[in-house]
């Protein structure tokens, strides 16, 4: 007799089926486990031993067969744990195998029996739910799982009180989404004083999700206000919640089942590899790029790191999405993010400042700043001068105008995007391109004749132009204009540096 129970394998945000079969056959006592699994999954035959002996079951003395199909599609990760065991004990005869095949079965065992949380358990359930099949699950995970609509989830603690549910003699609680998360916004704008231009430019990127970069000297202020556009962004959609929790269940990080509705800001330390930053490893997992999907990458001392793996942003800041490609692996990721980068003038940061002079200007500039090449730089929509704050500034009261009050203007103009880009798959301005671009971005006759002149002059590429067209869309939306003018191309041209010349 064969037993079968199906599992799942994670290639990056999909999950595939696996069947996991099961044969005792008389030979030699013996546990063979078939099937491409790495070592973690080779370690389930010494875990699911274990967990069965603590239950008082014994292994039959014969020749124990788990092949792992489609036999050609690599297995990796602990969560085979759960569903080797229950194939075993439905070719043992402990348990019925025609109730198993209603399931897709995920987990981890430990050594005692209990079933414990391993990552991917909202992309099982989403996948049991394509199939029209329950899942079991563990415990700590059931209400991660129940995001998935209309899937019966078995959540058990330990795998006794599994085979009691499905023997009939103990009922499992059904388990309940859990709560989302309260939206943690940050701090609140109002803590900034003065830089008006700064916050400005911050809320035309959150309003059509430009990426933004700052230059100013230490202490200006840039980081205070990459961590106030949080505040400012519009919350998640249903939809886009779910889509970020699928990114951070397959991480491992989604925290007690609880789905947020607050866009992620992930800011990484500029020591971070490219494997850190855009996804990878032995076993592939999301990096941060990944990780802030539908949110803000923030990119604090952006020269400080290393160049190859600020270039390894350009096709994700291009396209949405990241590509790993390893030998045995080619997986895809979500990075639909909105990059808000940070930066000294030179090295020592006080270029242009009379009483703390740069002893190495305009070297010292030129060799830091050239640290971030030409095209990352180029796909970054808003450039704006991080100006010092003085004394006087900061002994000012806090400025009437706080997060709420820009977070409304940046919602209105959000609307407008949704209801523009209905049906197209796009969210936001950012993302206007082909004949978007040229149904919705076109200016008026003396926005254009801007325009052109400015890309002459400003030697602007033909990325640049079209993302300038973006910015003034974006300008216009928050001015409440149907069209695009000339002070809308002003504007979004104020924020974009000149290309120096050769």
């Amino acid at each position: 007799m064969v037993a079968l129970v199906q599992t799942v394998a994670y290639l990056g945000l999909e999950a595939r089926s696996v069947e996991v079969q099961c044969q005792i056959a008389p030979g030699m006592p013996r546990f063979n486990l078939v099937g491409l699994p790495d070592k973690a999954v080779n370690e389930s035959r010494e875990r699911v031993n274990a967990a069965l002996a603590s239950m008082g079951l014994a292994l039959p003395p014969k020749r124990i067969t788990i092949n792992l199909s489609p036999a050609d599609l690599p297995k990796e990760g602990s969560h085979y744990d759960l569903p080797i065991a229950l194939a075993l004990l439905a070719a043992m005869g402990v348990t019925d195998a025609e109730q198993l095949a209603d399931f897709v079965a995920v987990g981890e065992l430990a050594l005692d029996g209990r079933i414990v949380p391993t990552p991917g358990v909202l992309l099982a359930a989403l996948h049991a739910s394509g199939i029209d099949r329950g899942l079991i699950c563990p415990a700590a995970q059931g209400s991660e799982a129940s995001w998935a609509s209309g899937v019966p989830v078995l959540a058990a603690p330990d795998i006794i009180s599994l085979l009691n549910h499905l023997k009939g003699v103990q009922q499992l609680p059904p388990p309940a989404p859990g709560v989302a998360a309260e939206p943690d916004h940050g701090p609140d704008l109002r803590q900034v004083k003065g830089q008006e231009t700064a916050k400005r430019a911050l809320e035309i990127a959150a309003a059509g999700g430009h990426n933004l970069l700052m230059i100013g000297p230490p202490g200006a202020g840039k980081s205070l206000l990459a961590s106030c556009l949080p505040g400012i962004l519009p919350e998640l959609t249903p939809a886009e919640a779910l889509e970020v929790s699928m990114v951070a269940s397959v991480a491992g990080t989604l925290e007690e089942g609880r789905i947020s509705r607050t866009r992620p800001f992930r800011s990484p330390h500029h020591s971070a590899s490219m494997a850190a930053l855009t996804g990878g490893g032995l076993r592939v997992r999301p990096g941060e790029v990944s990780m802030a999907h539908l949110g803000v990458l923030f990119l604090d001392e952006l020269p400080e790191f290393q160049r190859a793996v600020l270039d390894s942003l350009r096709q994700p800041l291009e396209t949405g999405v990241v590509d790993v490609a390893r030998a045995n692996a080619h997986v895809t990721y979500p990075a639909r993010v909105q990059l808000v980068a940070a930066m000294n003038p030179c090295r020592c940061g006080y270029l242009g400042d009379p009483a703390l002079g740069c002893s190495r200007a305009p070297r010292c500039a030129a060799d830091y700043q050239g640290k971030v090449s030409g095209p990352l730089l180029d796909r970054i929509d808003l450039h704006v001068e991080v100006d010092p704050v003085s004394a006087a500034d900061l002994a000012l009261p806090p400025p009437a105008e706080g997060s709420a009050e820009v977070a409304a203007r940046v919602a209105a103009a959000r609307r407008v995007q949704v209801a523009r880009l209905e049906g197209t798959g796009r969210r936001s301005n950012a993302e206007l391109d082909g004949d978007l671009l040229e149904r919705h971005a076109t200016p008026d006759e003396p926005g254009r004749k801007l325009l052109m002149q400015a890309a002459e002059a400003m030697r602007l590429s033909a990325r640049g132009y079209t993302r300038m067209l973006r910015v003034a869309r974006t300008v216009a939306d928050l001015s409440g204009s149907e069209g695009i003018g000339r002070i809308h191309v002003a504007e979004a041209l104020s924020y974009r540096r000149v290309a120096p010349r050769s």
